[in-house]
């Protein structure tokens, strides 16, 4: 069939032609927003799961919802090497702008945008023997402002935040809307800039202020966050997002392909589902490699099984491979004795598919591969801070991203 026609687009937060299966949490998100523009309590929200299931997609589309409403909003990317405190101010900056045409008083909005440079601009505190702090950097957030002071530029994260977010949601309320932040790969914030949101984040629930975060991250999140504050629990409510299930799945193949006059025949659509475990990231990758193999309509099993092979050999290289090149041999070692183990597990827990990765106790790998746990924390921290394991309970750990056991547990030694 005519490539340029196919509908299907694997890609990293690209949006599918068919949004299918996330209609449950789109509905939630709607109803947080109408609840806080009906000046109603609502918590901030956090949706978590492994790499590939679309938790980025997700947040864009919640972030257009808000947007609809006429909602002020930024987002932002978390990285381990960078602080919260430069990225959220420039996500608050873009979100007041949307906000700024529709308010009546422009100097109001001049003096938040004092506050927000002075936050931006303002150094953290050096630690205990350090220099001294400085109070500005070279870089400039471009806010055509002179920066304020003494509001959020006390140089302590927690303070500053709590008192940002605090002027941000007045901006909004003057307006008679909201503001939303989101914040994808949360998992990756530093300790004190997780506890500095968080506090925010409860100041404004306590508050009932139009403010709310939407973060994504991956299924740790909810352990990060506890970690920095103990009320964490209670102040997110927390949304997970998993493989798609099988009507969803079909939905996401079939719709598109309908838009084009194009049908699959059923067998074809039950290997496609078998093919990819019904993780969105995998359908449009398997049904993008089908689509440019079938010569006709309807796409047939036999399609799927000519195609299968360029879709996994693309995802071993883009997907799976990108990943594993990232690691050291010993992180490699310790991720090759995850990937039997964990299909150990998996049987052991009732599960018999090549394609499940249950989560392994370090102790079996430290077994597995003759050594000491302790001997085996410096690989295991770098994989977790690299993003391919991470640890959901203690004293376990799992892979972040969807088959890659089943990926290593077919490459060479």
């Amino acid at each position: 069939m005519d490539p340029v026609r196919n509908p299907y687009a694997p890609g990293a937060g690209q949006r599918p032609p068919e949004l299918a299966g996330r209609g449950r949490e789109l509905d939630v998100f709607d109803i947080v927003l109408e609840r806080i523009a009906r000046g109603r309590p609502e918590r901030s929200l956090m949706l978590t799961g492994l790499r590939g299931v679309g938790k980025t997609v997700l947040l864009n589309t919640l972030r257009s919802q808000a947007i609809n409403r006429l909602w002020g909003s930024g987002k932002i990317e978390a990285r381990p090497d960078q602080s919260l405190r430069r990225p959220i101010a420039a996500a608050l900056h873009m979100a007041v702008r949307e906000l700024a045409p529709r308010h009546r008083a422009p100097d109001r909005i001049d003096a938040f945008l004092g506050v927000l440079k002075a936050f931006a601009l303002r150094a953290a505190p050096a630690g205990r023997g350090g220099a001294a702090p400085k109070l500005r950097d070279r870089w400039q957030p471009g806010i055509d402002v002179p920066a304020s002071s003494g509001r959020a530029d006390s140089g302590d994260i927690e303070i500053d935040l709590v008192e940002l977010l605090t002027d941000a949601a007045a901006v909004a309320s003057d307006v008679g809307t909201g503001i939303a932040i989101f914040i994808d790969e949360m998992q990756d914030l530093g300790a004190e800039d997780v506890s500095a949101l968080c506090a925010a984040c409860h100041e404004l629930s306590q508050l009932g202020a139009p403010l709310i975060v939407v973060g994504a991250g991956l299924p740790h999140l909810p352990a990060v966050l506890s970690a920095a504050k103990s009320y964490s629990e209670r102040l997110f409510r927390y949304q997970r997002i998993d493989r798609l299930d099988r009507i969803a799945a079909d939905q996401a193949l079939c719709a598109p392909a309908e838009r084009e006059e194009v049908e699959y025949e059923q067998k074809a659509l039950d290997l496609l589902y078998e093919k990819s475990g019904g993780y969105p990231y995998f359908v449009q990758a398997y049904g993008k490699a089908t689509w440019d193999h079938a010569p006709r309509s309807p796409i047939t099993a036999a399609d799927v099984r000519v195609a299968a092979p360029e879709a996994e050999a693309e995802l071993a290289v883009g997907f799976f491979g990108s990943r594993f090149e990232r690691a050291t041999p010993a992180e490699r070692e310790y991720m090759r004795a995850m990937a039997t183990l964990s299909l150990v597990e998996a049987e052991a827990g009732g599960g018999a598919r090549d394609d499940m990765d249950a989560a392994v106790p370090t102790a079996e790998i430290a077994r597995a591969l003759g050594r000491k746990p302790a001997s085996l924390s410096p690989a295991r921290d770098a994989l977790i801070k690299k993003g391919l394991i991470y640890s959901g309970e203690r004293g376990t750990v799992a892979f972040t991203v969807p088959h890659f056991g089943r990926y290593l547990r077919t490459q060479p030694a």
